[in-house]
């Protein structure tokens, strides 16, 4: 009788299953993923993100300067233009870019009316010199005949006299009447009076005739100022360089008719240099005369200060100077230039690195804590171009992020990997 076929059994060995393996992986991963998302629930983190991609700062505690950052060029200090003193026509004698010393003619003016008005005052000149000498000649003549006239009534005195004591002694010897010794006090004091009379008639015509003959000079005079002023004028068209430096820009064409007062070039001093700055209109009511300027120019740093800034705004920006208390060898004029002008120097302010995290107002920030980034509120106060004043939400040694939030989404929490 047989039992069973246990004996015709024959053990076969199964080949290893690497689609199990494969799913077991898979369910390793899968519980992996659930533990790290229970983490991050249970720690209110919502996004996660490489620390590589964000930027982090650390609050400090140290010197915060206020600054505003610009950008300008360098302009001559002392560019003078040239003005057309009269009416006329233009002869340039130099073109743009000619460089010229102080005193050199620049161009010549060819003005008709006033060479021919100096030559009308000319002739006028002349004609009261001649004046001033025929009243020198007459003023001799008349006193010449005053002299003779005083000489005459001093000599008829004299003959006066000597008869009056001749009738005194005649009649004292009884030689002559009474009617005789009257008629020779008579002429006596007739010649006295005509001497008297004499005598202030001369003085009053030589005052007479000096005043007449300072009145001619006093024209002349006149009419010399005049014909200076004239010369003066003749003399300015010839147009001379005021400073020594290059030729600007040309404003009129070679031979063409200008007015007076016309610009005609623009001269470039080139020893004396400034920087000429654009500001943010929303600085300028911070801006002030005399704060200290950090140019760049290249990689050369020099300081100056500023020492004038624009009344007006154009462009929503205001135009300033900045003259250079530093000297430079590699200054030359319309070079571009960055500058950073400093508005206030503080202190002990507890700051962070200026970055894009003030895209947001500067109200909120990520505060670093160990792997974890959360959002906090903040407030800040004065900035510069490389920091931010903290005044609260954060305390020294503190670090956040300071890139740009936006593609955090307003999360809560951050997971830094």
């Amino acid at each position: 009788m047989i039992k069973d076929t246990s004996a015709q059994d024959i053990q076969v060995k199964t080949p290893a299953n690497h689609k199990k393996r494969f799913l077991l992986i898979i369910a390793v991963l899968l519980l992996v993923i659930a533990a790290t998302y229970g983490v991050m629930s249970g720690s209110d983190a919502t996004k996660s993100f490489s620390q590589e991609k964000v930027q982090i700062a650390k609050v400090e505690i140290k010197t915060l300067i206020r600054d505003v950052a610009a950008s300008g060029k360098i302009v001559a200090a002392n560019a003078p233009h040239i003005y057309s003193p009269e009416r006329g026509f233009v002869s340039l004698h130099v073109k743009a870019g000619d460089t010229v010393t102080k005193g050199d003619e620049l161009a010549v003016l060819h003005s008709p009316e006033l060479t021919n008005e100096l030559k009308q005052q000319q002739s006028v000149l002349q004609r009261l010199e001649g004046e001033l000498k025929r009243q020198h000649l007459q003023s001799r003549r008349d006193s010449l005949t005053l002299t003779k006239t005083l000489d005459m009534a001093s000599v008829e005195l004299n003959a006066a006299q000597r008869e009056d004591r001749r009738a005194k002694l005649s009649i004292k010897k009884h030689l002559i009447s009474q009617i005789d010794l009257e008629k020779a006090i008579d002429d006596l004091s007739r010649a006295q009076l005509t001497y008297k009379h004499a005598q202030q008639e001369v003085a009053l015509a030589k005052d007479t005739l000096a005043f007449e003959l300072q009145a001619a000079k006093s024209d002349v005079e006149r009419q010399q100022l005049i014909v200076d002023e004239l010369h003066r004028k003749v003399n300015e068209l010839s147009i001379r360089a005021t400073v020594t430096g290059i030729v600007g820009n040309l404003l009129v064409q070679q031979k063409a008719a200008v007015t007076q007062s016309q610009p005609l070039m623009t001269l470039v001093d080139l020893s004396h240099f400034e920087a000429q700055l654009q500001v943010p209109e929303s600085y300028a009511n911070e801006l002030g005369l005399g704060m200290d300027v950090e140019l760049k120019l290249g990689n050369e740093t020099i300081m100056g200060v500023l020492s004038a800034i624009s009344p007006e705004v154009n462009n929503r920006e205001v135009t300033t100077r900045v003259r250079f208390t530093s000297n430079s060898n590699n200054i030359r004029q319309n070079q571009r230039l960055t500058a950073r002008i400093l508005l206030d120097n503080r202190q002990n302010v507890l700051q962070v690195k200026r970055g894009a995290f003030m895209q947001q107002g500067g109200i909120v920030a990520y505060k670093i804590d160990g792997n974890f980034a959360r959002r906090i509120p903040i407030s800040v106060g004065a900035t510069s171009i490389n920091a931010v004043e903290i005044l609260s939400g954060l305390n020294e040694n503190d670090e956040i992020i300071i890139s740009s939030y936006n593609q955090f989404n307003q999360a809560d929490t951050l997971l830094l990997n």
